[in-house]
């Protein structure tokens, strides 16, 4: 029996680091914010369930593990959030080529970055404090 041919993207694409990283971290966070769905189902099932299952799921979601929890979710949400806008633009046929699809890379990890630390700032600074 002959051999069946492989896949085309092996031979086809040409996968850079960047890409490759980007690629990865875009699945990755997919992942993360995937996980995080459970903590909300959580959280909504201790809403439905009245004042004693409520209180119970706030203490417990009110612990430090859990607001380290929300930083990581935070995290994965920016970057899967602008990388999401990325691939959106790729369907259009733009920034496609090398140096494009370098520089978005490099455009989407700064800005997601920024994003997160805004976000966070205001999270855990600003809607935190006294008002």
């Amino acid at each position: 029996m002959a051999e069946r041919p492989l896949s085309p993207h092996l031979s086809v694409y040409r996968m850079y680091r960047y890409s490759v990283l980007t690629s990865i971290s875009n699945r990755l966070s997919g992942v993360v914010l995937a996980v995080g769905l459970i903590v909300l189902v959580y959280w909504l099932m201790a809403v439905a369930g009245g004042a004693l299952a409520y209180g119970h799921a706030l203490a417990i979601l009110s612990s430090g593990m859990f607001k380290i929890i929300y930083l990581l979710l935070l995290a994965a949400f920016s970057y899967h959030l602008l990388a999401g806008i990325r691939h959106l633009v790729w369907d259009t046929g733009r920034g496609l080529e090398r140096a494009q699809s370098q520089r978005s890379a490099w455009l989407i990890g700064i800005v997601s970055l920024l994003l997160f630390a805004g976000l966070a700032w205001w999270l855990l600074v600003r809607a935190g404090g006294a008002p």
